[in-house]
C-alpha cells in the first residue's frame, strides 16, 4: 500500500475542501441541526452534480466506480465541513444495494441515487445496539408473495429524508448453518412505518423506527433468504470504515482551529502556543489523528483490492474512536472555559466527533473483534491474511 495520495487523488480531495468551503459554514450546519430534515437540498444537488454520491457505484449505472479511497477522502471532507448531508447513510445503502441487490433493484434505485434524486438509508441496530447478528429481534414472516415486518429498529440516520431503507429482519431462528437473518428494500413510505426523531448529542437525524404490519413484495428481498448477514455485515463494515474517516476529517479541523488558538492566545505575556505542555498535548493531538488517517485508508484500500479487511476496520474504528475524541477533549482544554460554551462553533465540531464515535461500534466492540482474530483461532495467525482453517 502507498500511503501517499495519488495526483488524482489531491485534486479530488481539495476540490472537495474547495468547495464545502464555500458552500458550508457554521451557520449552514447550526440551521440544519433546527432542520426536520436535517440537510440542505440545495447543496446535496450540488454534491450529487459533482458526482458524490455515485463516485464509488458502478459506471453502468451512472458512477464514477472507483475505488472505495476516493469516497473516503470525500467523506473525509465531508467531516472536516460538517457538511449536513445525508451521503454516509445513501452511499452506505447504495454500495449494498449495487453488491447484493438484484438487476431490476439496482436499475430501479442506484441512476437515481446517482443523480441525487434518491437518498437512502440502512437498519440495523435495535434495543441491544451491538452489530452482533444475534441481537436482531426484528421478524419477517412470509405470506403469499409478501412479507409481513414487525419490529422496532434504532438509530436509523435520515430516515426521514429517505425514500428507501434497507432492514434487516429475522426470517428464521439461528443453527449451526445459517444466522437466520435476511436483508429487504423497504419503502419508508409503507402502510405501518412510525418514525419518531432521537435527540442526539450531534443534534443529526437519527430515529426510532417501528414496523407493525408492514406488508412488502417478495420482489424487496435483498440477497438469499437467511443468508443475509454475511451481506449485512459487509455494509456495516464499509459504513464504519467511511464514518471513521468523516471522524478524521472532523477532528482534523478541530485540532488545527485549537494549534491557530494557542498561537493568539496570551497568557503571562506570550502566546500559550509557547508553553510546553501545550505543545505537547497539541503533538499527540495530531499524531493520533495521523495514525487514524492510516489506519482507516489501509482499510479501505484493502477493501478495494479485494483483501480481507475486517480486522483492519476494527483497528482502525477503535483507534480512531478513542484518538479523535481525545483530540476534540483537548482541542476544547486549550480553549478553555469558552471550549465548552455552545456559542463557540468549536462545540460543533466536539459534539459531532464524540456521537460518532460510539456508532457502528464501540470501541470494547471492535477490539473484541481483533482479539477474536488474534487469539480465538489455532494455528498461525497473522493480521491481514485469512484465517486459518
Amino acid at each position: 500500500m502507498d500511503v501517499l495520495l495519488t495526483e488524482e487523488q489531491e485534486m479530488v480531495r481539495d476540490s472537495a475542501r474547495s468547495f464545502l468551503g464555500a458552500e458550508c459554514t457554521p451557520a449552514l450546519v447550526r440551521r440544519m441541526e433546527a432542520d426536520p430534515l436535517g440537510y440542505d437540498p440545495g447543496l446535496w444537488a450540488k454534491a450529487a452534480e459533482l458526482g458524490w454520491p455515485g463516485i464509488s457505484l458502478p459506471e453502468a449505472y451512472g458512477g464514477s466506480g472507483l475505488p472505495l479511497v476516493y469516497l473516503g477522502l470525500i467523506l473525509q471532507e465531508a467531516g472536516r465541513a460538517l457538511a449536513p448531508l445525508p451521503l454516509h447513510s445513501t452511499v452506505t445503502a447504495a454500495l449494498t444495494l449495487a453488491e447484493a441487490g438484484g438487476a431490476a433493484q439496482r436499475q430501479a434505485l442506484l441512476p437515481d441515487v446517482v443523480a441525487g434524486r434518491t437518498i437512502l438509508t440502512w437498519a440495523f441496530a435495535e434495543a441491544d445496539a451491538r452489530q452482533d447478528p444475534a441481537a436482531i429481534r426484528m421478524t419477517a414472516r412470509a405470506e403469499g408473495d409478501s412479507f409481513v415486518l414487525d419490529g422496532t429498529k434504532m438509530f436509523v440516520d435520515n430516515f426521514r429524508a429517505a425514500q428507501f431503507c434497507l432492514v434487516v429482519c429475522r426470517t428464521a431462528p439461528a443453527s449451526a448453518v445459517t444466522t437466520g437473518l435476511s436483508l429487504f428494500l423497504v419503502d419508508t413510505a409503507a402502510a405501518g412505518i412510525t418514525e419518531t426523531p432521537l435527540v442526539t448529542t450531534a443534534k443529526d437525524r437519527q430515529s426510532e423506527v417501528a414496523f407493525r404490519d408492514v406488508r412488502i413484495p417478495a420482489s424487496s428481498l435483498l440477497g438469499p433468504l437467511h443468508q443475509g448477514w454475511p451481506i449485512a455485515e459487509r455494509m456495516l463494515d464499509r459504513g464504519c470504515i467511511l464514518l471513521s474517516a468523516q471522524m478524521l476529517g472532523a477532528a482534523r479541523r478541530d485540532v488545527e482551529m485549537a494549534v491557530e488558538y494557542s498561537k493568539m492566545r496570551e497568557a503571562f505575556g506570550q502566546p500559550i502556543g509557547a508553553f510546553q505542555s501545550i505543545q505537547h498535548m497539541c503533538a499527540d493531538m495530531i499524531i493520533g489523528i495521523d495514525g487514524g488517517d492510516l489506519l482507516t485508508f489501509e482499510a479501505l484500500w484493502k477493501m478495494d483490492e479485494g483483501l480481507p479487511f475486517q480486522v483492519e476496520v476494527s483497528q482502525a474504528k477503535a483507534f480512531c474512536n478513542e484518538k479523535c475524541l481525545a483530540a476534540v477533549r483537548n482541542a476544547q482544554i486549550i480553549h478553555g472555559g469558552i471550549g465548552f460554551m455552545m456559542d463557540l462553533d468549536l462545540h460543533l465540531w466536539y459534539r459531532r466527533v464524540a456521537a460518532w464515535s460510539m456508532r457502528l461500534g464501540t470501541t470494547h466492540e471492535h477490539r473484541a473483534r481483533v482479539a477474536a482474530a488474534l487469539i480465538d483461532h489455532p494455528g498461525q495467525v497473522i493480521l491481514g491474511r485469512p484465517l486459518p482453517a
